[in-house]
């Protein structure tokens, strides 16, 4: 069982486990040895997770969310699998403590009328500039 947060909890039976080999350079030790982790957290199946942190996490997690509703971690960083199963669960924990926070609200402004009467002094003058750097003809 890993602890999120005073409320949220996951089971073992949420999270499975798989190990494969890492990819990239490492000579004869990264082709004999399967270190990397892919972590499978059944979010959607989830009975600790509120409806509202699972709508956020979907949305958090992006491409890592499958159809059926779980989501894939890979960890490959490191050379030894327990060290790579840590930071999986690390990558877990942080992205469900992340789906917990509420976004902060956002609220609509417009521009005073003095600052959009400043801007539009301010184009019409650049304008002017520009204006007058044209070819000087035989006036």
């Amino acid at each position: 069982m890993i602890k999120i947060t005073e409320h949220i909890h996951i089971e073992d039976w949420e999270i499975t486990e798989s190990f494969m080999r890492s990819s990239g350079p490492g000579g004869q030790h990264v082709n004999k040895v399967s270190t990397a982790v892919e972590l499978r957290f059944e979010a959607e199946r989830s009975p600790n997770l509120t409806p509202y942190v699972k709508a956020r996490l979907r949305t958090l997690a992006g491409r890592k969310w499958t159809k059926d509703g779980a989501i894939i971690i890979t960890a490959e960083k490191h050379r030894s699998q327990p060290m790579n199963r840590a930071l999986a669960q690390e990558k877990l924990v942080e992205l469900i403590i992340e789906a917990t926070k509420r976004p902060k609200y956002r609220v609509k402004t417009k521009p005073t009328k003095a600052s959009q009467r400043r801007r539009m002094d301010s184009k019409t003058k650049r304008g002017q500039v520009k204006a007058l750097r044209g070819r000087i003809g035989d006036e």
